[in-house]
């Protein structure tokens, strides 16, 4: 039999492999109770394989949704955008020997969308939507004359000269030409390419997966890119009221059931 000694070596190697076993359990039972059941879109990382993301084990809690021009309708529509953010726009224009941009600042608050647009004439165009009536006016001046008019059928997103990509939820699947998970400027984007119409016109969209917003898009006739928006960056904060307040003082976010102004003659 060992001396006292050994024993008491031996007591302390068995609690500390008991401890460590202890431990090593706590650990497993805590990352399986913290373990997310079932999550449908990856993380900001670069897009991978979806199907290496799933794997074949039985014991695996973890599903992505492949995209496929068969599943991205149901990946879009999982999507919702920010009430709040502020981000710039560029619009690109392309033809025959020549090419065009606009610069604008987008700012919502739902339900209100502001846009403030330069212009080639070096005057700031500035409209404030909230998809039942929009105001119009130019520059920062606060004696600016005001036009408003119900919005009709003018959308946020036409106001913005960029492509609504809710309108994907719409076509039939085979008009779906590519769709898949693709990387831009370090956004993990859900890409989406149409076929083309009946024009030669055909659209490509990459949609963030991170806010659920419009982040670049094109539009080609045949092979050339004829237009093109891109907005990667965004600030997602709640701007106050001074953004949607009218040159004559009036307060959108305060009373947004004020009777619209007189258009400008």
């Amino acid at each position: 039999m060992g001396s006292p000694m050994d024993r008491q070596k031996l007591n302390w190697i068995t609690w500390a492999v008991l401890a460590s076993a202890i431990v090593i359990v706590a650990l497993m039972l805590g990352n399986s109770l913290h373990r997310t059941a079932h999550i449908t879109l990856p993380s900001s990382n670069p897009p991978r394989d979806p199907s290496a993301e799933t794997g074949n084990s039985a014991s695996s809690t973890l599903t992505i949704i492949e995209i496929t021009p068969k599943t991205v309708q149901t990946a879009i529509a999982s999507l919702s955008r920010p009430e709040n953010y502020g981000r710039n726009v560029t619009i690109e224009y392309f033809w025959n020997g020549g090419s065009g941009t606009q610069e604008l600042y987008t700012i919502v608050r739902e339900p209100w969308t502001r846009i403030d647009r330069g212009l080639s004439s070096g005057q700031t165009r500035i409209s404030i939507t909230n998809g039942e009536k929009t105001y119009i006016w130019y520059g920062y001046d606060d004696g600016a004359a005001v036009y408003s008019a119900p919005a009709g059928n003018i959308s946020a997103d036409a106001e913005q000269s960029i492509p609504t990509y809710e309108d994907i939820l719409d076509l039939p699947a085979e008009d779906i030409l590519l769709a898949d998970y693709r990387a831009l400027n370090a956004l993990n984007c859900i890409y989406v390419e149409t076929a083309r119409d009946e024009t030669g016109y055909s659209l490509r969209y990459w949609i963030s997966v991170d806010s659920g917003l419009l982040v670049q898009a094109e539009k080609l006739l045949e092979e050339s890119v004829v237009y093109r928006m891109s907005a990667p960056y965004l600030d997602q904060t709640e701007y106050d009221a001074s953004r949607f307040t009218l040159p004559d003082g009036t307060v959108l976010l305060d009373d947004i059931s004020a009777e619209p102004m007189e258009p400008i003659s």
